[in-house]
């Protein structure tokens, strides 16, 4: 039994993308409340306690995007309230709340694949098509928690010499500027010295070979088919119009079917993988050391 971040990378690629896509092009509430159940509880699950502060950020961009539509767009035939001469429709809010719900969704799939996806993974789905690419790509990942820890060195010198001595705003922004600046000196001088490093090392020079140590086993295969074989039957009810919904201007929706039901199992098989294969991982794990 292995975690899912342990699966091959072409698998976890294949599923990020799979649930997103859904995600993206379909505005059925129940298809978007089953990817944010399955996307929140499976970063929950990885992170735990230290999700905290990103749950709190999250809910708050939706709340905002949620609040924005209504405010900006007066369609609809249901008029819940007048403000400052201008109609809040049920139509415009509800919309608001499906379009802020799949940014929510997409927020939370997105960060568990940035965890999970780390650079040796994406050189291994990438690296063979575009190995220039992949690489840049590979690079780029890397400097941004370098850039971020730089930056708080930096700022930490210039508090521990003193140039953070005024409380007003102005000094801030300026001592800021002068961090920024350093920062970014540094980064030109780093990418220099890399690409000096790479040229030295002959990168470029003669066809590229490319190693990994990673496998696809039969698990993999088998994950990977199950996967595809929900995607397809979600895609195809999605296709044919079993999840068709219209907000303006009134809300309508299409009943329930035997087609849409069918797609509602696959999609929440779907959401529940990883899930499943982690809780999985915990009570094995669990089970092993009460055996010690």
């Amino acid at each position: 039994m292995r975690s899912f971040d342990e699966y091959n990378p072409i698998v976890t690629l294949v599923y990020f993308l799979s649930l997103s896509t859904v995600v993206a092009f379909s505005r059925d509430p129940i298809l978007l409340f089953i990817a944010f159940l399955g996307s929140f509880v499976y970063f929950t699950l990885r992170n735990r306690e230290k999700s905290v502060k990103t749950h709190l950020f999250f809910f708050t961009v939706f709340a905002i995007l949620a609040l924005v539509n209504p405010l900006v767009s007066h369609r609809g035939a249901t008029v819940l309230f007048v403000l400052n001469g201008l109609p809040i429709t049920l139509e415009a809010l509800v919309f608001g709340i499906i379009g802020a719900g799949s940014v929510l969704t997409v927020l939370y799939l997105f960060r568990s694949f940035s965890e999970i996806m780390t650079r040796d993974r994406l050189l291994y789905v990438f690296g063979r098509m575009t190995p220039k690419t992949a690489l840049v790509f590979s690079m780029a990942l890397r400097y941004m928690p370098l850039l971020r820890e730089r930056a708080q060195r930096i700022s930490e010198s210039q508090h521990a010499i003193g140039l953070y001595k005024e409380e007003n705003i102005i000094d801030r922004i300026k001592n800021d500027l002068r961090v920024f600046s350093i920062l970014v000196t540094w980064a030109l001088e780093n990418g220099i010295t890399t690409a000096d490093s790479m040229a030295a090392r002959g990168y470029g020079s003669k066809k590229w070979r490319y190693y990994s140590d990673i496998r696809f086993r039969k698990s993999d295969l088998l994950m990977l088919l199950l996967i595809i074989a929900c995607l397809s039957t979600v895609l195809v009810a999605v296709i044919l119009g079993a999840h068709s919904i219209s907000f303006y201007p009134r809300i309508t929706y299409v009943r329930i079917g035997i087609l849409s039901a069918v797609s509602y199992i696959a999609y929440t098989i779907l959401s529940l993988i990883p899930i499943v294969v982690e809780i999985k991982e915990i009570l094995k794990w669990k089970y092993l050391r009460s055996k010690i």
